[in-house]
């Protein structure tokens, strides 16, 4: 074994596969809980607005499935019979925290978006196109650090140790 990659280098790329997977989808049990909330507050009084008001979860949903992706990615160049150099274990860790803390940020903030308006739309229904605006926001927060996770994971090319 060189210098370069060393025995324990894999270790830093299934930490980036941790992240990914973990903060986002604890990221999007938030949004779906918080938004569910909402969601019961609004169905005990207005039950026929509950199926426009699932988007808040279906748009939580999406960011675990950011996280998924780069789980996946990652962890398909980490093999035992392949030489794994610690440049690419350091470069998946950042992908992995990339994807996994702005999962976590845009759950938090689907979440916190999706109660509030859900509970404005039932007194108001003109709230609904500022509710889907303003989580589409809160989406491409998760949307941005998948791009990167990607941008970082094409960056490492064929380091061979």
């Amino acid at each position: 074994m060189s210098e370069l990659c060393p025995p324990w280098a894999p270790f830093f790329g299934f930490a980036g596969v941790t992240a990914a997977m973990t903060m986002s989808t604890v990221g999007a049990a938030y949004g779906t809980s918080k938004a569910g909330i909402g969601i019961a507050g609004l169905g005990t009084f207005r039950p026929e607005l509950i199926m426009k008001s699932l988007i808040p979860v279906v748009m939580s949903g999406i960011i675990a499935v950011y996280g998924l992706v780069v789980a996946v990615l990652i962890s398909s160049s980490i093999g035992p019979n392949q030489p794994y150099s610690l440049f690419a274990g350091f470069i998946h860790l950042a992908a992995g925290s990339a994807c996994g803390f702005t999962g976590l940020a845009a759950g938090y903030a689907i979440g916190i978006v999706g109660d509030a308006c859900v509970r404005a739309y039932l007194n108001e229904s003109r709230i609904f196109v500022a509710m889907v605006l303003i989580l589409i926001f809160a989406e491409v927060l998760g949307l941005y650090g998948l791009i990167v996770a990607l941008i970082l994971n094409t960056s490492i090319g064929d380091m061979v140790c």
